[in-house]
C-alpha cells in the first residue's frame, strides 16, 4: 500500500535516503545491511517499480563513483556494488513478500468466491470476474484430474495463450521437464491435506517456445461437503524479476570501473578450476601489480589512472585470449590472472614477457603518453586439494619478494619459503609483548683502536633473551622490528636507556668514550629523527659530540636520510655510515658527506676484500676513519690493521654484556 506522498516530500525523503547510502559506504567497519533495509524501504513507499529500480541502480552505480567524495576506487568500487546489491536484495524481498500477501488475499476472496458458487452460480461468476480479471496476476481453475477449467485474461500475457484455448489442458503439460514432479508432488499434498498452500518457483513454456520463470502459488478448494473440489493456482511472471536479480548479482560480482570479475569471483573461480584441472599441466595464479601506478594517480589526476586501468585491462584480455584463462581485478593497480594449463601453455616466463612488452608501448590517455611495466607473484601448478585463500595469499607472498629487487620482475611462490616467512612474522609480532615483560633490554660492546687494542668507544645494541628460544643478538631485533614499524619506538627507547647508562658513567667517572648507536633504514629515514635525538639527549644529560650514529649506506640516497645526517652533524653528533662497499654509494660520494667514519660490510671484513682495501687509503686521506665489524680473531685483527683499518668490533674484543660486565671488562680489578 503506497503512502500518500507529494513531488516535494518525495523528494525529500529519497534525498534523506541518498544521504545515508553515502554515510554506509563511508562507514568503517563497513556492512552493506543498511541498504538493503533502505530496499525494502523502498518497496514499501509503492513509487517504485521493477524498471524504476533498474534505473535507479544504473544511475547509482555510475553517479556514486563520480561523486569527488567517492573518488579513491579501489576503496569505494566493491563497497559501492554491495551497496547497491543489498539495495536490490532488500527491494525483491519486500516485493515479494508484498505480492505474496496479495496472493493470499487474493486466494481468500477467491476460495469464498468459488465456494459461494455452489449456493449461487450467478453471485459467483460476478464475484470471479471482478476479483481476477483486472489482476496482474494469473489466475487459474484446475479441477482435481490437472486439467484447467478457466483462467483470467493476464494468463495471456504471461504464457502466451489465449485463456479459452487452455481449457482442458493438463497444468502438468505447461511445465518444463523437471519441473513437473515438484508441482505434482505438491498437488498431491494439497489432495492428501498435508499441505494447506504451496509456494514454489516454476517454469512453463510459453506458446511461442520461450520458457517462462514464475512465482506459483496453489490452494485447494473445497465443496458444500468439505470434499475437494478444485484447485486455485495463481501465476506471476519473475523473468524481469530474475533478470534484475541476476544484473544485480553480476555487480556485486564485478569490478565497476574495468568490468572484470572482482576477488571475491575470482576465489570462487579458483576452487572450480582446481577441481577440473588438468593432473599433469594443473593451474597458474598470477597476482599482477603495476609498477609506478601511484605516480600517474598523484601526477596526472585519477581520471588518467581510471582510463590507464581500463587500458590494462583490454591489453590483458587480447594477451590472454589464446589461452584458458580468467583476468579479475583485484582493487587498485592489482590484478588476478588465473590460466588454466595445456601442454601448449606458454611458460611463466613467456606469459611474463608478452604482457611487460606489450603494457611498455606507449599508450595516449589525455595526450599523456604512458607506458606502465608488471611486477607479478605466481603460484604454479598447485595442489588441487589447496584452499583458494591460501592459493592468493600465497601468490600475494611471492609478489611481495619480487617487488623487493626491481619493478618488472615476477617470482614463484616456494613453500619452504612461506614456512621461514612465517616463523619470522610468528617471531616478530610477539616482539612488543617481549619489550613490555622485560625480555628485551640493552646491551654493550667495546669498540677497539686497532692500533694498540685500547678500547675507544661503546656500541649499544638490543638483546632478546626467550624463554624457550635462542636469544636474539641486535642485528636480528632490529630486523624483526623494523618488519613491523616497531623500530621507531623501540629504536628511541634504545637511545634514551644507553645516553643514560653512559652519562651515568661519565658523572662515576668510570667510562667516559662516546656512546655508538647504529640506526636502520627506517630510523635514518624518520622524519623525526632529529627531534628524537635531541629530545632524548636533553632527558639524559648526554652531549651532542658524546654520541655517534651510523645510518646504512642504502638510504642515503633518499633526501630524507640525507637531510637527517646533515642536521645531526651540524649539531656535533658524530656520524658515521655502516655497510660500507655494499651500498649504491661511490667512495666520492661519501666524501662529499659530512661524515666522520664508515663501517665496512661484515661480509666484506670476512672475504677481506681487496675492493675495500683499495679505497681505505683514499678514505683515510679524507679524514674519515675506517672501522670493520666481526672480528673474530687475533690473525683477523692483525690483517686488517695491516690493511689500514682504524677501528674494530667483534667477538675477539668482547661479545655484547650488561653494563656491569661491560665495565668488569674495560677496567679489570
Amino acid at each position: 500500500m503506497a503512502i500518500p506522498m507529494g513531488r516535494d516530500a518525495l523528494e525529500a525523503d529519497l534525498a534523506g535516503r541518498l544521504d545515508a547510502l553515502c554515510e554506509v559506504l563511508h562507514a568503517d567497519p563497513f556492512t552493506a545491511d543498511p541498504a538493503e533495509r533502505t530496499g525494502a524501504e523502498l518497496a514499501g513507499l509503492g513509487h517504485l517499480g521493477r524498471s524504476g529500480l533498474r534505473c535507479t541502480t544504473d544511475v547509482l552505480g555510475k553517479g556514486l563513483l563520480a561523486l569527488p567524495e567517492f573518488g579513491r576506487v579501489e576503496r569505494y568500487a566493491e563497497r559501492v556494488a554491495l551497496v547497491i546489491g543489498a539495495l536490490g536484495s532488500g527491494f525483491t524481498a519486500a516485493n515479494t513478500e508484498s505480492v505474496l500477501t496479495q496472493q493470499e488475499s487474493m486466494q481468500r476472496s477467491l476460495l469464498k468466491a468459488v465456494r459461494d458458487a455452489n449456493w449461487n452460480l450467478k453471485e459467483s461468476e460476478a464475484r470471479f470476474n471482478e476479483v481476477v480479471t483486472s489482476s496482474a496476476s494469473g489466475v487459474l481453475i484446475v479441477d482435481l484430474e490437472g486439467r484447467l477449467i478457466r483462467a483470467n485474461a493476464a494468463v495471456s500475457d504471461i504464457l502466451g495463450h489465449a485463456p479459452e484455448d487452455l481449457t482442458g489442458t493438463a497444468l502438468l503439460d505447461l511445465t518444463v521437464p523437471g519441473f513437473t514432479e515438484t508441482l505434482r508432488d505438491a498437488m498431491a499434498a494439497l489432495v492428501s491435506g498435508t499441505a494447506e498452500r504451496i509456494r514454489q518457483s516454476q517454469q512453463m513454456r510459453r506458446k511461442d517456445g520461450e520458457i517462462a520463470r514464475l512465482s506459483l502459488t496453489a490452494s485447494l478448494l473445497r465443496g458444500a461437503d468439505n470434499e475437494p473440489s478444485h484447485f486455485v493456482v495463481v501465476v506471476e511472471d519473475g523473468t524481469e524479476l530474475a533478470l534484475l536479480q541476476g544484473e544485480l548479482r553480476r555487480q556485486s560480482l564485478h569490478d565497476v570501473l574495468t568490468g572484470l570479475p572482482n576477488r571475491q569471483f575470482f576465489t570462487t573461480q579458483l576452487e572450480i578450476a582446481l577441481r577440473r584441472a588438468d593432473p599433469e599441466h594443473g593451474v597458474t595464479i598470477f597476482h599482477l601489480d603495476l609498477d609506478a601506478f601511484g605516480m600517474v594517480s598523484n601526477s596526472l589526476g585519477s581520471r588518467v589512472a581510471e582510463r590507464l586501468l581500463q587500458h590494462v585491462t583490454r591489453r590483458l584480455q587480447v594477451l590472454m585470449e589464446p589461452e584458458k584463462a580468467m583476468i579479475a581485478r583485484f582493487g587498485g593497480d592489482e590484478f588476478g590472472l588465473l590460466v588454466e594449463n595445456t601442454p601448449t601453455t606458454p611458460s611463466i616466463g613467456s606469459i611474463m614477457k608478452r604482457i611487460n612488452d606489450d603494457l611498455l608501448e606507449p599508450t595516449y590517455v589525455d595526450g599523456h603518453g604512458l607506458a606502465v611495466s608488471v611486477t607479478a607473484g605466481v603460484v604454479h601448478r598447485p595442489d588441487s586439494a589447496a584452499e583458494p585463500v591460501d592459493l592468493l595469499r600465497a601468490a600475494d607472498t611471492a609478489l611481495r619478494r619480487a617487488k623487493v629487487r626491481r619493478r618488472g620482475q615476477w617470482e614463484v611462490f616456494h613453500p619452504g619459503q612461506d614456512a621461514d616467512e612465517r616463523r619470522h612474522h610468528a617471531v616478530a609480532v610477539t616482539m612488543p609483548g617481549a619489550w613490555e615483560t622485560g625480555e628485551i633490554t640493552v646491551r654493550y660492546r667495546p669498540i677497539v683502536r686497532l692500533s694498540d687494542g685500547e678500547v675507544t668507544g661503546v656500541e649499544a645494541g638490543l638483546h632478546w633473551d626467550r624463554p624457550d628460544a635462542e636469544a636474539l643478538g641486535h642485528d636480528r631485533c632490529a630486523e624483526l622490528a623494523e618488519a613491523t614499524g616497531l623500530i621507531l619506538p623501540l629504536g628511541e627507547w634504545l637511545l634514551r636507556v644507553a645516553s643514560g647508562q653512559s652519562a651515568w658513567w661519565r658523572q662515576r667517572r668510570q667510562f667516559g668514550h662516546s656512546l655508538v648507536v647504529r640506526l636502520t633504514a627506517h630510523q635514518s629515514s624518520d622524519a623525526d629523527l632529529v627531534e628524537r635525538v635531541v629530545r632524548v639527549l636533553g632527558e639524559t644529560g648526554l652531549k651532542m659530540h658524546e654520541l655517534a650514529v651510523s645510518m646504512p649506506a642504502e638510504v642515503l640516497p633518499e633526501s630524507d636520510a640525507a637531510d637527517n645526517l646533515g642536521v645531526l652533524a651540524g649539531l656535533g653528533v658524530h656520524v658515521g655510515i655502516d655497510d660500507f662497499g655494499l651500498g649504491p654509494l661511490d667512495p666520492a660520494t661519501v666524501l662529499e658527506l659530512p661524515v666522520k667514519s664508515v663501517r665496512v660490510a661484515r661480509s666484506l671484513v670476512e672475504r677481506r676484500s681487496p675492493y675495500i682495501t683499495a679505497l681505505m687509503p683514499l678514505v683515510r686521506k679524507a679524514g674519515v676513519t675506517v672501522a670493520v665489524d666481526g672480528i673474530s680473531s687475533a690473525e683477523q685483527a692483525r690483517w686488517w690493521r695491516g690493511a689500514g683499518a682504524d677501528f674494530a668490533t667483534g667477538d675477539y674484543f668482547g661479545v655484547a654484556c650488561t653494563p656491569g660486565q661491560f665495565l668488569e671488562r674495560v677496567e679489570p680489578r
